[in-house]
């Protein structure tokens, strides 16, 4: 099924905010943690979601498309980017959440042994950090001024920017309204595309998680 983005408007800026393509940590049942200090490539699946996802681009105007750093980002970006002939362009400050010393780790686990820092970031991600890692506010503080100043590069045009679930989770919320300590109830499937609107100065959101173009729901 084709998925079909927004039409460039001359006084606004859409943006295509996409989360990476599966890995195996993510195909992992439960998932593993997969932050930033895990560089690994998409799993199978994650290949073909963003296959998928870079077909149903395809026949859209795309100006640009930004990046995560991270491998299964750039590879996901590069998917997006093939059809329309562009370079990714990768952005330090859309990478993905460092989970500190939860990294690989699933969260049961954590929950059995370290019980009050798990609790502690439960009850308040905001301002609790992962364990030695960063909390959702310092993720905030990072993703928003980046994407805010990309946008203001691209009135009229409509740009692809890969990043991940934390990432899209915290800037999702912050452009709804919604608590950032609240942030993890958004959901965000690989591969799945939110439509970010810039226009007269403020971002906003139009659409979430949209996955009409991947074969699995």
């Amino acid at each position: 099924m084709r998925y079909h983005p927004p039409v460039p408007l001359a006084d606004a800026c859409f943006v295509l905010l996409i989360r990476h393509g599966a890995t195996a940590n993510n195909d992992a049942r439960p998932p593993r943690l997969q932050g930033s200090g895990l560089d690994v490539g998409l799993s199978d699946k994650g290949r073909h979601q963003a296959e998928l996802t870079g077909e149903a681009l395809a026949d859209h105007p795309l100006a640009a498309v930004y990046s995560s750093p991270l491998l299964r980002a750039r590879q996901t970006a590069a998917e997006v980017a093939a059809p329309h002939g562009l370079d990714v362009t990768t952005v330090d400050e859309l990478v993905e959440c460092n989970v500190g010393s939860w990294e690989g780790r699933f969260w049961a686990e954590i929950e059995e042994s370290e019980p009050e820092a798990y609790r502690a970031f439960i009850d308040d991600p905001e301002n609790n950090p992962y364990a030695g890692g960063e909390s959702l506010g310092e993720v905030c503080e990072r993703v928003m001024p980046a994407i805010e100043s990309l946008v203001a590069c691209h009135t009229g045009e409509i740009v692809a920017v890969v990043a991940h679930n934390v990432v899209n989770r915290v800037l999702l919320a912050r452009l709804i309204g919604l608590p950032i300590a609240k942030a993890r109830t958004i959901d965000q499937q690989n591969c799945g595309i939110n439509v970010l609107r810039f226009r007269d100065g403020k971002l906003s959101m139009r659409s979430a998680n949209a996955a009409f173009h991947l074969d699995e729901w």
